[in-house]
């Protein structure tokens, strides 16, 4: 009886390890994901359209990232409609998770909400302020093979991707902002795009002892932009402020709930390859320094570093109502390795 038995969790192992190994082929990988997406895209434009969105690999435009609202290369969301605009919004998923595609759309949301509050000539301001400027540039042939990348680029988002022999090697520099930071239409109807963010980061600050706070709290004057806003690789010094080995068991936790705050963004493959960087680097050589004021809407900065990454949370401009922030890979943004 025992031998049949095993028999049986034998058979059952074998159906179990057969069906996740069918459940698996049914979900491709990021990399793969973002091939087929991207050549459907390509073939759903026009001629003309893909001429727009397409570039060598090595064009210098690859590396030419912001996040401030300027004229832009790349072929815009407003110019497409029907298939095409469908094709354009898979695309984009195949970078981001569920999470991370609705922060997306939800940041693009806010263009309409400026052009409704700024001054100025209706039609200066639906130029400035228009959520379908919105622009994918595809570098390279998207490929299983070789190396291709590509970007989704406008005002407060910059997501850039490289890809190698049918793997993502970088999908940085990864920019998030909103502008407001802070929709407030009265009780129950208030919407931060980027509030957790900064919430659970100033938790951190607020559970600092005296002899912590003097360690994590750099300056009372918060700097005015991230480092390095456009810049190819990342513009770091050595890791300042608190380290992670001398936190409480709560700030421990705030800091995991934080890192999950922006790899949530990201499709699992790639979340998961972060969090294996920094565990390989070793957690307890995570900092976390704050710069400026500890409440809401006051001017204040932070930043998380590590051996293998940097996160840069800037909230100053616009009564500290305007947001921006960065995840930067120290190894090397765009798949070009720092020496």
């Amino acid at each position: 009886m025992a031998t049949r038995k095993l028999a049986l969790t034998a058979t059952v192992l074998v159906a179990m390890v057969t069906l996740l190994a069918a459940q698996n082929a049914q979900t491709p990988k990021t990399a793969l994901a973002m091939s087929v997406a991207a050549k459907n895209f390509l073939a759903a434009i026009s001629p003309a359209q893909k001429g727009e969105a397409s570039f060598k690999f090595d064009d210098p435009e690859r590396l030419n990232w912001h996040f401030i609202p300027r004229p832009r290369k790349g072929l815009p969301l407003k110019n497409l409609e029907g298939e095409a605009l469908k094709t354009a919004r898979t695309f984009i998923h195949s970078g981001l998770s569920e999470a991370g595609y609705d922060q997306a759309l939800n940041i693009m949301s806010l263009e309409e909400l400026l052009y409704l509050l700024e001054d100025g000539e209706r039609d200066v301001r639906r130029d400035r302020r228009d959520p379908g400027k919105y622009y994918l540039s595809v570098f390279g042939e998207p490929s299983d093979t070789g190396m291709w990348g590509w970007r989704l680029e406008g005002h407060h988002i910059s997501l850039n991707f490289t890809i190698k022999d049918g793997k993502v090697v970088s999908s940085t520099p990864e920019f998030f902002g909103a502008n407001p930071g802070t929709v407030d239409a009265g009780k129950g109807r208030q919407i931060r795009v980027l509030g957790p963010e900064e919430d659970i980061a100033r938790q951190v600050l607020k559970l600092c002892t005296p002899e912590q706070q003097k360690v994590c709290w750099i300056s009372k004057e918060a700097p005015g932009e991230v480092p390095g806003p456009n810049a190819a690789q990342a513009v770091v010094t050595a890791p300042v402020g608190l380290p992670y080995s001398q936190m409480s068991e709560d700030q421990k936790k705030l800091i995991q709930e934080l890192l999950s705050e922006y790899l949530k963004n990201l499709p699992a493959d790639i979340e998961q390859e972060r969090r294996a960087a920094i565990n390989g680097a070793g957690i307890d050589k995570l900092y976390f320094a704050w710069y400026g004021l500890s409440e809401l809407h006051e001017p204040h900065h932070y930043r998380v570093q590590g051996p293998t990454f940097v996160i840069e949370y800037n909230n100053t401009q616009n009564n500290a109502n305007h947001v921006h922030s960065m995840w930067r890979n120290l190894g090397g943004d765009f798949g070009i390795p720092v020496k």
